[in-house]
């Protein structure tokens, strides 16, 4: 079997091994998908590995850590009807990308597909899987999964045009929790967002990740979207909820110091969201409260 719907591309910096182990599993996929990847600003031998290694594989050296906007640029190149993002650190299982393109096929108004996250090498479902499944967004009949909110960017399948028309990741954001805002405006255009709990990916999460700088780019990406996005009494809401369980330490305050000092252009920016898609995000905020699998975020 050989599928020609789906583009997979990878952002990596500085993980040559685990990579490479990625790039292994996509080449052992029966739909046999394309493959990009931004190498952002390695300096490990990442880019002559995979060149050597995998020379099918679509390589993109863009010179500096671009973080999420990398999946931009690779986006970019992207020519199929649909693109799925995985991390350097996790993989697609036979079957899945197949199984996504099914659904976006048999759903015009649907435009993403989030998989079931499988944590190796213990084979368990990752926290946030309950979280998806029971998220309390209301979603049409036809819908094929629960409604989400928002979604994983390593373990989802979306249009490609819808992504691009959405603007893809924006690039003040950077990574941590940076799917938030693109879902929102996703959304906005129409589009809606589903769980999948037939699909699945793997992720083994590697060593080499600095939890503390992701931790407050998590924060601070929670509150930029909130004030980008939200009416002032929501936003309010959350930003206080926020000032009030995330840790009282100095990463917490430079996230706080670091979204306060992008007020002008958040300001500028400001967007709030259509009523429908502000409701859908109301009814989450309990979940977000009491979520075990979200902490970086509040």
């Amino acid at each position: 079997m050989t599928d020609p719907r789906t583009t997979v591309v990878v952002i990596t910096h500085n993980r040559c091994g685990e990579l490479l182990r990625t790039l292994g599993h996509l080449a052992e996929l029966p739909e046999k998908p394309p493959v990009i990847v931004t190498d952002n600003g390695s300096t490990d031998g990442t880019a002559e590995a995979v060149a050597r290694r995998h020379p099918r594989v679509r390589l993109l050296r863009p010179g500096r850590n671009l973080g999420a906007i990398g999946r931009n640029l690779a986006v970019r190149e992207v020519r199929t009807p649909y693109v799925a993002f995985c991390d350097d650190d996790s993989w697609w299982s036979p079957g899945s990308l197949a199984g996504a393109a099914d659904l976006l096929d048999r759903h015009p108004a649907l435009g993403s597909v989030t998989a079931r996250i499988i944590v190796e090498p213990d084979g368990t479902d990752d926290p946030i899987v309950r979280e998806l499944r029971d998220s309390p967004v209301p979603g049409p009949p036809w819908l094929p999964g629960p409604a989400l909110g928002s979604f994983l960017a390593a373990a989802t399948v979306l249009r490609t045009d819808a992504f691009r028309t959405a603007g893809g990741f924006h690039p003040r954001l950077w990574l941590g929790g940076e799917e938030e805002l693109l879902a929102a405006d996703l959304a906005a255009d129409g589009w809606w967002l589903t769980y999948a709990d037939h699909l699945t990916i793997h992720h083994q999460a590697s060593r080499a990740r600095d939890s503390t700088l992701r931790r407050r780019h998590g924060i601070r990406n929670t509150l930029w979207f909130t004030w980008l996005r939200r009416p002032a009494g929501p936003a309010l809401r959350r930003t206080l909820n926020l000032a009030r369980t995330v840790p009282r330490d100095t990463t917490s305050l430079r996230a706080f110091a670091e979204a306060a000092a992008a007020l002008p252009w958040v300001l500028r920016e400001r967007r709030v969201l259509p009523r429908e898609v502000e409701s859908r995000l109301r009814l989450l905020e309990p979940a977000q409260r009491t979520s075990t699998a979200r902490r970086y975020t509040g």
